[in-house]
């Protein structure tokens, strides 16, 4: 699966040290990034160390498309289809909701037009209106169904791409074993995709950071546009002001509006999800950056336990901010 710079910065709540007040940190790294790991213990730390990490190969085994033996590279690979694993089986039902939810926004099936824009696991040396055109007609996640067990394509070229929503799903995995093992007060983060429960080692909630929209591909300046507290909820930040490249003077965003095969060009710079779980945060943040501000802030606005924090370039060029109900409460400055 490819890797994605996401714009949130987490603040790590221990020193250097691997043990503090009976937290502990483990990191390391999968699914083209990094992961970081801070739990309170309740047994010896090589057991979740590697049972986080066991867990998380498994994520990737199923849902990366670098892997060609995984099961979604499978899928791509096959004509007709394949027997879902369990992962990916909970992967696509969940896409196919949030692809029915945010009207075509969300598709599991835009890989071929990212791959042609150059932001996928494959590259395209030119792109055209002709191939634009001629790659939409395998885009649509309608055009995928699971039928008794069996996850069929309806034609030969369609790939599911899972890089928008499988390292949400890999947090909530790595949370749920936590979880299974006892662990009531942690926070897991891959790549910038977190879920925190209970409180950390200054028994208050987790802190966490919203990275202000910098212009600047190497990832080298950082500032904070805010401070969250976070409990029992799960954050996932999508933005295209790191991640896209420039061509003839045009700036080409990694966004891709599966509706039109286009990278998208609106005002919204990123788009902060708060919901039960990452795997639904990760997927509904792409989808308000297909959006853009205003659908994407409606759809947020519209879903139960969902809260949305957008970062904005106003008519007069300066960055603005928009939240839906709800999220001034996790705010601890900004």
């Amino acid at each position: 699966m490819k890797q994605i710079l996401i714009s949130t910065l987490v603040f790590l709540t221990l020193s250097c040290q691997q043990k503090q007040n009976d937290y502990v940190k483990i990191e390391g790294s999968i699914f083209g990034t990094y992961y970081h790991i801070i739990y309170q213990a309740n047994q010896e730390n090589d057991t979740l160390d590697k049972g986080v990490l066991q867990v998380l190969n498994e994520v990737n085994a199923s849902l990366s498309t670098y892997v060609k033996t995984s099961t979604i590279s499978v899928f791509n690979q096959s004509s007709k289809g394949v027997v879902p694993d369990a992962m990916m089986k909970k992967v696509f039902v969940t896409g196919q909701d949030i692809f029915k939810n945010s009207k075509g926004a969300f598709d599991m099936t835009v890989g071929p037009l990212v791959n042609a824009w150059g932001f996928g696991f494959k590259k395209q040396d030119q792109v055209t209106a002709e191939l634009i055109d001629s790659l939409r007609n395998n885009v649509g996640m309608d055009m995928v169904q699971l039928q008794d067990g069996f996850l069929k394509k309806e034609r030969p070229g369609i790939m599911l791409d899972a890089s928008a929503i499988a390292k949400g799903f890999g947090v909530d995995v790595a949370a749920d074993f936590l979880a299974s093992q006892g662990v009531k007060n942690y926070m897991v983060e891959i790549g910038g995709e977190i879920r925190a429960s209970g409180i950390n080692h200054k028994a208050i909630p987790w802190r966490v950071g919203i990275d202000k929209p910098i212009d600047d591909k190497a990832a080298q300046d950082r500032e904070l546009q805010a401070v969250l507290s976070l409990s029992d909820v799960a954050l996932a930040t999508s933005g295209n002001y790191r991640n896209f490249y420039v061509k003839d003077g045009k700036k080409y965003a990694h966004t891709i509006d599966p509706n039109t095969g286009y990278p998208v060009q609106h005002s919204l710079l990123s788009a902060s999800i708060i919901a039960p779980d990452c795997m639904h945060a990760d997927a509904y943040a792409t989808a308000c950056m297909v959006m853009g501000l205003e659908k994407g802030f409606a759809l947020i606005d519209s879903l139960p336990d969902t809260k949305g924090y957008f970062i904005y370039v106003d008519e007069n060029g300066k960055n603005k901010v928009k939240f839906t109900k709800g999220f001034k409460d996790l705010l601890v400055e900004n």
